[in-house]
Order: C-alpha cells, then structure tokens, then sequence
C-alpha cells in the first residue's frame, strides 16, 4: 500500500510539465537541482534554531528587555495538592464556589485556602510580560535576518525586477547555494514553530490561523522545492518576512509601555503588511502563479491547482489579518 501511494505522490503528471520526467532532474553539465529528500534535514535545522532560540532568548532578550525597563514578575507557585490539581486540569480552572466548598471538605482545608491556591494556580497560566518579550524578541530576530539575507539573495537576481523571468528555462532552473540555506531556513524556522506551539504564548483570536498559517507556509515551501518552483518561492518568502519584524518590533515597545515608538512602528508595519500582503502577493505573486504559466504550457500540471489553492489560502488570512489590523488603526485614530 505504501509503495502504492509513493508512485501516485510522485506521479510525474503532478509535478512537472508535460514530456518531462523524475529523470530529467539529475545533475548535468551545470545543472543543479533541488532533491525531495534534502527537506530531511529542515527537521534537525528546526533543533538548531530552537537552540539558538533558546540562548538569544536568555542572554540577549532578558538583558535587552531589562534595559528598557521590563520587569521580571516572579509568581508565587500554590503549595502542592494532587487532588486541586487534578480538578484544576481536568474540571474547571474557576470552579463555583459549591465546588470549592466540596474541595475544602475533601481536602480537610479551609474554603479560603482552596480559593487562594486556584486564584495562584491561574496566575501561573498566565504569561509574564518578560515571557512575551522574549518570545517577540525571536520572531523579530528571525525575520529581520531573514528579510536582510533574502534581500542580499535576491536584488541581484533578474526574476526579482521581472517576475516573467521566474518561468524562463522552467523546469531546468539550476538551484543556487543561496536558494538552498534560504529554503533550509525558512523550512526550519516553521517547523520550530510547529514544535513550540504547546509551549508558545496561545492567543484565542487567531490561534487556528496560526497553525493553518505554518502548515500552508511547511506544504508550499516543501512543494515548490520538489517541483522546482523556487524562485517564485523565495520571492513569497521574501514578501512575507518584510513586514513580520515591524509587527515584532511594535510588541516588543509596546510590552516595555514605549506608546509613542510601539504606535510609530505599527503604522509602519500597517503599512509594509498593506503594500507585500494585499498588493504585491495578490497583484505580483499570484499573476505570476495563476496567469503567466499559461503561456508556457497550454495543459497545466496538478501542482498548479494544488499550489494555486494553498497561495489563495494564504491570501486568505492575508485578508483576515488585513481586517483585523484594520480595526485596531480605526481605533488608533478614532478612539486615540
């Protein structure tokens, strides 16, 4: 069944143009070409990244966030009790205070006391600011690096000033070492995410567009390397990273209460999200995905649709983060 499955994934018809095959894409006379089985190694670039995450997190966030006047809040723990603990996880964190009152009992403590210990059992769900920091101060360092090395990549390229270039010669495009430890670390750096998720800081409102978002961002960028897609890939990578650190950047001024420079630098990356996900993505990448292969190839593989799907659904969210940062510049400027 499962040799079975691996001969429908990998059926050329998908992948590539028509008359070309898996063969076509072995090294020759120059050509290099992306290999499906280097993505392994995203997986342990994820752990490296993670460690690095860790270090910058501890010697240069925490510095850094003391500097400008955060504070680390230490949270008294409750003392340990098996059996409110148990209720707290598997119950209810605000039980009523009937429920309370059958824990005293059963407990042999005072009402007042297994109160206490709920309200500071709470209290350690909740993350501390410091917490925040760090975890924005990562994502700032990542894609602030990212933005510069992409950029350092890509200025010199034809296809960065005319998009029709990223079809001329497709499929035998010579992958590029820069190509390569872009994908490697973008791939990684999504993958780390995945991994934190059950550790990172969750917010309600768009959690499920997160998860959705890394696993769109995994599957186009895991796609468009085995199908050769890669300079249109570095360039929706590139878009994307461009306006992420300005967002980071805000949080972070704004967790250390710097009102005037935080609201300054969400303009800006109001701004930058308005011009790379709502003009430049949809007017730039996706006439590139949806309209010009047309005039290259009159039947149009599987991997259009299943890529064009994925870059509409990202479009998606695109729209729905564009909404809701809307709403808040409303308020800024409405509501002061």
């Amino acid at each position: 069944i499962l040799k079975t499955l691996n001969s429908w994934f990998w059926w050329e018809n998908i992948w590539m143009p028509i008359n070309c095959t898996w063969a076509d894409f072995v090294d020759r006379e120059g050509l290099v070409f992306p290999k499906p089985h280097q993505l392994y190694a995203t997986i342990p670039y994820a752990f490296v990244l993670l460690i690095i995450r860790f270090f910058s997190e501890r010697y240069v966030a925490i510095p850094l966030a003391k500097a400008l006047g955060i504070k680390n809040v230490r949270r008294v723990k409750p003392q340990p009790n098996p059996v409110l603990e148990s209720y707290f996880r598997e119950c209810s964190r605000q039980p009523s205070q009937s429920e309370i009152k059958g824990l005293a009992k059963k407990c042999n403590c005072t009402v007042h006391l297994v109160e206490k210990w709920f309200r500071r059992r709470r209290n350690l769900e909740i993350p501390t600011v410091l917490r925040k920091f760090q975890e924005a101060f990562w994502r700032f360092s990542f894609y602030l690096t990212s933005s510069i090395v992409g950029f350092i990549f890509l200025y010199d390229k034809p296809w960065f000033y005319d998009i029709w270039q990223t079809w001329v010669g497709y499929p035998f495009q010579t992958l590029l070492p820069s190509q390569y430890w872009y994908y490697m670390a973008e791939i990684g750096f999504y993958w780390s995410l995945i991994f934190t998720l059950g550790i990172d800081i969750k917010r309600k409102a768009d959690f499920m567009a997160h998860v959705v978002h890394h696993l769109a961002a995994i599957g186009l960028m895991s796609g468009s390397w085995c199908g050769n897609y890669v300079r249109l890939g570095t360039l929706v990578m590139f878009v994307h990273d461009t306006a992420d650190f300005w967002l980071e950047a805000a949080k972070m001024f704004n967790y250390a209460r710097w009102e005037k420079t935080c609201n300054i630098l969400f303009i800006i990356f109001s701004i930058a999200f308005f011009i790379t996900r709502i003009i430049l993505f949809p007017f730039w990448i996706l006439r590139a995905t949806l309209y010009q292969p047309t005039y290259y190839s009159t039947t149009p593989v599987i991997a259009y649709f299943l890529f064009n799907g994925m870059l509409l659904i990202l479009q998606g969210l695109h729209l729905y983060w564009g909404y809701l940062i809307f709403k808040i510049l409303k308020r800024f400027v409405f509501l002061k």
